[in-house]
């Protein structure tokens, strides 16, 4: 009913930048926060940004000043600029959608992305 499609994972080196991009489609009335979270191997997953529908941005203390939410609510599409990367910054990345379905306007869903691989490494 709502699908997020995730691309611009691979593979940096340490001080690298790397985009990701996730597109929302479906049985969409609005979109409220849209953003993204991380989970590296044997940790929980974290809240990485997000960013409201009217552009406020929340952030992690752990990537402040080096990522940068935004997003394009004609395209209902959420980025995230990734710079001066760092080893601790590998995980899998899931997009996440709080939305209100066009089928149901009183409640909000909360949706999530298949998650997509960013390794820092040299």
């Amino acid at each position: 009913q709502v699908q997020l499609v995730e691309s611009g994972g691979g593979l940096v080196q340490p001080g690298g930048s790397l985009k990701l991009s996730c597109a929302a489609s479906g049985s969409i009335f609005k979109i409220n926060a849209m953003g993204w979270y991380r989970q590296a191997p044997g940790k929980q997953r974290e809240l990485v940004a997000d960013v409201s529908s009217g552009g406020t941005t929340n952030y992690a203390d752990s990537v402040k000043g080096r990522f940068t939410a935004s997003r394009d609510n004609a395209k209902n599409t959420v980025y995230l600029e990734m710079n001066s990367l760092k080893p601790e910054d590998t995980a899998v990345y899931y997009c996440n959608a709080r939305v209100v379905r066009s089928d149901y306007k009183f409640t909000e869903y909360s949706y999530w992305g298949q998650g997509t691989q960013v390794t820092v490494s040299s």
